[in-house]
C-alpha cells in the first residue's frame, strides 16, 4: 500500500496528485496497523488541506492531532479492536456488507467484472477480497496517478467513485465514529467522510 502523507497543494503538487496521496493514505491506514513510519510521518505532517480547497483542513488537522496524542500501540490496538478479531468484527471495511448486508455477494462479482475490465486484479498474497476499503482507495490512487490514459481519466474515476466506494462510505465512517473504541480512527473517518464529500462534489461537476 501506498504510504505518502498528503500535503498542501502548490505549484510544485497539483491536485491531481494530491487527490491521488490522499486516497494512498487512507488505503494504508484501512489495510493494517500503522506502522511506525507512517505514525511518525503523520505526526510531523502539515495541518494544512492536504488538497485544494479548505473543506478538508479540519478533518485533517484532527487526524495529526490524533496521531500526536496516541502511541503507535495504542493506534494498532484500537485498529484490531474495531476491524480484527476473531469471527464477525465491530466494524467491516468491505463494501459487500453495506451494499447487499452480507459478504462476498452480489456487489463483489460486479466490482470483479468491472476490475478485470480495467485490466486489474488482486494481488494473490492480499487476504481480503476486492471490496475492501483500502483496495478501492488503492484503485482509485491508481485510476488518478497511472500512467496508462485510456484507464488513468477522470471519466473510469467517476465511474469507479460513483459505482464502488459513494454508495456505502459514509456508512462505515458512520459506524466507525460512533464506536465506543474509536479515537484515531474516528478521526480518520471524519476525514474520509470529508474527502469523499469533496470527491463526490468534484465529479458531480463533470455530470
Amino acid at each position: 500500500m501506498n504510504n505518502a502523507i498528503p500535503v498542501s497543494s502548490s505549484s510544485a503538487l497539483d491536485e491531481e496528485t494530491a487527490r491521488a496521496e490522499v486516497y494512498g493514505l487512507l488505503a494504508a491506514l484501512y489495510y493494517a496497523p500503522p506502522p511506525a513510519e507512517l505514525m511518525a510521518q503523520l505526526r510531523v505532517a502539515v495541518t494544512e488541506a492536504p488538497a485544494a480547497g479548505g473543506f478538508l483542513e479540519e478533518p485533517w488537522r484532527e487526524v495529526v492531532a490524533a496521531a500526536r496524542a496516541l502511541s503507535d500501540e495504542t493506534v494498532a490496538a484500537e485498529y484490531d479492536a474495531l476491524f480484527g478479531g476473531v469471527g464477525k468484527p465491530d466494524v467491516f471495511v468491505f463494501g459487500s456488507h453495506y451494499l447487499s448486508g452480507f459478504l462476498n455477494e452480489k456487489p463483489l462479482a460486479a466490482l470483479r467484472n468491472d476490475l478485470a475490465a480495467l485490466g486489474l486484479a488482486r494481488d494473490e498474497t492480499m487476504p481480503e477480497t476486492e471490496d475492501h476499503i483500502a483496495y478501492l482507495c488503492e484503485v482509485m490512487r491508481y485510476l488518478i496517478a497511472g500512467d496508462e490514459v485510456e484507464v488513468a481519466n477522470l471519466t473510469q474515476q467517476q465511474k469507479f467513485f460513483t459505482t464502488h466506494l459513494q454508495p456505502w462510505v459514509l456508512q462505515m465512517c458512520d459506524a466507525i465514529a460512533g464506536h465506543p473504541k474509536a479515537s484515531f480512527y474516528a478521526a480518520l473517518a471524519g476525514f474520509t467522510r470529508a474527502f469523499v464529500n469533496v470527491e463526490a462534489q468534484g465529479f458531480d461537476m463533470l455530470a
